[in-house]
Parts: C-alpha cells; structure tokens; sequence
C-alpha cells in the first residue's frame, strides 16, 4: 500500500502499533539514531557514542637559561635497610636502588639541577618510578662524601651540587647604541600618535641600567629542604643545607674526618638463663675498649679491609682520631633483667664509635668483628696489634666481617678551608655554615616558612616518628612475645641451666657472633692468625691489572684516600 494513500482510520490497533513501529525504525535509522529514545526497547537500533579524544596535557619545556644557580652543601640521612648502598653504579641494575638514584631523581623532579647531556648517551630506563632515566651528574659540581654499602645507615651524608636558585637573573647589559635605538623608537612612537617631534637625543635621555635589588643568600632563597623532603622517599630526609661552601668545595676531598657507630646489644644473642658467660653471648667490654685502643694513630690497615683491584690501591695507611665503646641512651632504653636471671646485669645497646680521616672498603665491619672476637673471649685484645704489623702478617686472615645493618655514617667534618686561619682546637670542629632544618630562616619572601619547620603535621619528625613508632610496634610485640613464650610451661630455671649445660658438653661448636640478630656455628674455632691468609695485595692488583691492560701499579684517581663503608 503505498503510504502516502494509506487511511489509518480503518486499521486496528495491533496493526497501528505495528505501523508506528517500522516508521519509527525508519526514521532512526535516516537520522542516525536521533530518535531512538522513543522507540520501544525492543525495537531500539543505538548505535555506540562516539568517544572524544582524551586531550593529552602538552609538558611545558623548562628553560634552565632563566635561572641562576649556586653551589650548596646538603646534609642528609637514610635508613639503609631497603637500599643498594649509597652510590649508583652506571649500567648495574640492582634489585634494590641506591640513595644516590633516590636523590638524583629528586633534584631533577624539583627541576634543582639541570645536568648537561652528553651527545650519543645511551639513556637506559630503570623502570623504578618517575625520573628513572640514567643517573647524570654532568654540570652539577657534584661531590659525595663517602660510598656506603648496601644495608649501611647514614646520618651525616654530605654532597655539594650546583642547584637552581632564586636569586634574579642579572639584565643583559646594553650598549649605547642599543640604547639609542631605543629611545629613537620611542620618540618615533610619540610622533606617530601625533606629538611634537621632542628634537635631537639627549644622553641624559637615554635608559640607565635598573640597580640590583638586594637578595639575602638564604632568606630569600629556594626552600631546598622543603621540596626535596616532599618527593623523597620517607627513610631518606635531608636534614639541613650550607649556602656558602668554599668556592672549590669538594665534599670527597675537603672532608677531614668522617665518624661511624656500630651498634650491638650486650648480650650479643639470647644467653642461658642465669648465665654470665662469654661462650653464651656476654660481651667483655673492658677488653673491647682495650683492643680498640690499638686502633688509634696513623696505621697500615690492610688486614682490616677488602681489596677493590679496580682502584689499584697501594697504600692503606689512614690515620684514626678516636676510639669508644659507650652506652646509647634512647628515649626508652630497655632496662629489664635477662630471663630467670634478675641477678644479672641488664641487657643494654651500645656502640662501636670510630673516627678517622677516610676508611677503606669494609674497613669498619672488619674492625668491629675482630672487636667481637676480643669480646667473646675467642680472641685476646692484642691480637689487633698483631693484624696491624703488616711485616708479619702482610695478607689478611679470611675472617669473616661484621653485618652491615648496625652500622651508620654517624658525620662528615670540614674544617675551616686552608685560606681561613685556624687553631689547633678547630680541627676537628665542623666549619661549614649548616642551616638545619626547623631554623629561624629561609622560605619566602624573608618569612620563616611553615612547611621548613622540624615539627608538626608537615615536619621532618613526623616523617621520622612514624617510622619510628612502625618498627617500636614490632618491638613491643616480639618483646612481648619472646617473655609470654619463656614464662610459660612447668620447666624451672633450674631445670633450664642443667639442660644447657649437657647440650654444652655433648655440641663442640663455637657460637660466633657478627652482628647480626643470632649466633652462627662455626665448628671449633680457628683462632685469627692461624686462619688460611689472603692474596696479597701486590697479586691481587697485578692480576688486575693484567686482565685490564694497565701498566703497573697504576693508579685512578680512586687510589687517594677515600672514604667507603
């Protein structure tokens, strides 16, 4: 029928319906789902929305050529248990990053530093967040303190960097030609708008140079604590800064001495109850202190390192200031009495401290084991004399170093520079203007700034104490733990020492203790200069050498005293 003749009065309502519907869809269709909502669900031909293009955030290009810059210090600290060590190694990824690719990355995130690209760089991708590119320090001025090992704490790490600063940019200056030109642009402006032709160019009309607004070196300058804190990662804090470093600072070479702590518990591991052994885990401090006495002075500690032939290093001769063992006074020192044994002296932390002018590779760990040896009783304290006579014992016993978590880079010392005058007193005294974080200084616009300070919702102590309290909860519970297990049960303390003294009898092996949080069996001890020696150094830095093509005993510049634990 054709449609347009069609009398729908005659049809019936089915039929109707039915008619409604096909012209419906037809018109759908025609007007490419324009209508659909009214048809039936049924009869609905929708067809998907078209999706609009997500509009993609262009990165505005950051021009360094706008900024000044200046060379600064910075003092920072780590918690080194989930890090590869401080330095990065270029083309080593390791499971872990290191500090140093953590600090890189947020210097660049801050846009602080803007490191020169060298042409034809492979730029690998680490995969480990933002800024993950390869490690630059080109153009930085970049200088690092000392090269912890993997595990190793700080809190004195020091580097000096070239960072962006907020002091203006000086105004080219013009020469009086340009300023000429444009006073006669100028004046032609006027006459164009019709004003009187002002006559010939006066010198006096010409424009004089803008006078320097005054700009306070640290009152004025970059929140650096603030933004560094604010991307860092939460065990990595930078504690302070210094805006007037010697014009040649260098935080390798002008360091003088570096200070490290070693921290152990005495007893060293959980002993029998009611026992005040050195074979059970007590500690003989007094010949501790003694055999660390040996230490101090100008010595050849070759015995007390690992050889890194990759630095042809010749000589190990480094000079150390002081020597401690002393009691660590927290804000809650463990003050209970060992399990069953209330007579005996409470369990304490305390710390191995050391300071030197530059440490070899793994020279604090070798120093702190053979320490626990002296303090087991498995070794005397001379014995530290006798490792550093390297006429008689010229190759180190393959003894086994301390563990690495306990030790921390506790501070870096500069002097006054050389050009400063300085007395005798002052030598050990750190010299550099540190602004630490929380002081009366720095923000914007001269105002102490809110978000520099140490305390509050927003200040560095509160990233500190919840670390803090995290890890005190895990104490607490094992604590707890550990006492609730002991108590428990119908065995008597008594019952407890003879049981441990017929297991002494029956199992001959010496319980050697590293550092770590438990001993390690170890069979019958060997005592230190009976143990199988080492390759010498000469043979390992020849072979070395060799395998390298390097004439020999050649030396980098790695081969001067170096700081690197």
């Amino acid at each position: 029928m054709d449609e347009k003749s069609a009398d729908y009065s005659q049809w019936s309502h089915t039929d109707l319906i039915a008619r409604v519907t096909e012209l419906e869809k037809k018109l759908a269709k025609k007007n490419n789902g324009f209508f659909n909502s009214y048809a039936p669900p049924n009869a609905r031909e929708r067809s998907p929305p078209a999706e609009k293009p997500k509009p993609t955030k262009k990165q505005r290009a950051f021009d360094a050529s706008k900024y000044t810059t200046r060379h600064i210090a910075l003092k920072f600290a780590y918690l080194g248990q989930r890090y590869n060590g401080y330095e990065h190694h270029a083309n080593n990824l390791t499971p872990l990053p290191a500090v140093e690719e953590e600090l890189w990355r947020a210097l660049m995130k801050c846009r602080l530093i803007f490191p020169t690209q060298q042409e034809g760089a492979p730029q690998t991708k680490h995969g480990r967040g933002p800024w993950e590119g390869t490690v630059n320090w080109d153009g930085t001025d970049y200088s690092k303190c000392g090269r912890t090992d993997k595990g190793v704490s700080a809190f004195g790490q020091v580097v000096g960097i070239r960072v962006r600063s907020n002091r203006p940019v000086k105004p080219k200056a013009l020469t009086e030609a340009e300023k000429i030109e444009e006073v006669v642009e100028a004046m032609m402006g006027k006459v164009g708008e019709g004003q009187t032709d002002p006559g010939g160019i006066q010198v006096s009309s010409l424009p004089s140079e803008q006078p320097e607004k005054p700009f306070h070196d640290v009152r004025d300058e970059m929140p650096y604590l603030h933004l560094l804190n604010r991307v860092l990662p939460p065990d990595i804090r930078v504690l302070a800064w210094c805006p007037n470093p010697p014009p040649d600072f260098s935080a390798r070479f002008h360091c003088k001495e570096r200070r490290y702590r070693y921290f152990f518990t005495n007893p060293a591991f959980l002993p029998v109850p009611g026992s005040q052994s050195t074979a059970d885990g007590w500690l003989d401090l007094a010949a501790m202190r003694k055999a660390a006495s040996y230490l101090e002075g100008l010595h050849d500690f070759r015995n007390f390192c690992k050889i890194d032939p990759s630095k042809q290093i010749t000589n190990f001769e480094r000079r150390i200031f002081h020597t401690s063992i002393d009691e660590v006074s927290t804000l809650d020192t463990p003050s209970f009495a060992p399990l069953y044994a209330q007579e005996v002296a409470p369990m304490k932390v305390y710390s191995f401290e050391v300071h030197g002018s530059a440490f070899l590779w793994h020279q604090v760990r070798c120093l702190v084991a053979v320490l626990f040896l002296v303090g087991q009783g498995l070794e005397n304290p001379d014995v530290v004399e006798q490792l550093l006579d390297v006429k008689k014992c010229s190759s180190r016993p393959n003894y086994e170093m301390a563990t690495d978590a306990p030790l921390v880079l506790w501070d870096c010392i500069f002097p006054k520079h050389p050009s400063q005058p300085s007395q005798a007193s002052e030598k050990n005294v750190d010299a550099l203007n540190w602004i630490y974080v929380g002081d009366d200084t720095g923000g914007i616009d001269g105002r102490k700034s809110n978000y520099d300070g140490k305390w509050g919702g927003v200040g560095v102590m509160d990233d500190i104490w919840q670390i803090w309290r995290n890890r005190k909860m895990e104490e607490v519970l094992a604590a707890l733990l550990m006492q609730r297990t002991a108590v428990q049960g119908s065995e008597t303390p008594e019952q407890v020492r003879a049981r441990a003294a017929l297991a002494a009898q029956k199992n001959k092996t010496t319980r050697w203790f590293g550092g770590g949080d438990s001993w390690k069996p170890v069979g019958e001890y060997v005592p230190v200069m009976k143990k199988q020696r080492m390759e010498s150094i000469e043979v390992v830095n020849a072979r070395y050498a060799a395998k390298k093509g390097l004439a020999p005993r050649e030396s980098t510049a790695a081969a001067k005293d170096d700081a690197n634990e």
